[in-house]
């Protein structure tokens, strides 16, 4: 497992020489969205589909 520091020196290194700050930003937010979310699953702080549907459906108007 790689730490956050190789994490963010290993994403730096993929992305091309001509990319922005804003560019490096996203990618490294989009990286931090999906740690999040597999340490979620992994803790098991998850929705089934139904349970995601019923909180879905008092923000949907049909």
């Amino acid at each position: 497992m790689l730490t956050p520091k190789q994490e963010i020196v290993s994403l730096i290194n993929q992305l091309p020489e001509d990319c922005s700050f804003e560019d490096i930003q996203y990618h490294l937010y989009v990286l931090q969205k999906i740690e999040k979310g597999m340490s979620d699953v992994s803790e098991g702080c998850i929705y089934s589909q139904d349970e995601a549907e019923k909180i879905m459906s008092k923000w949907l108007v049909e």
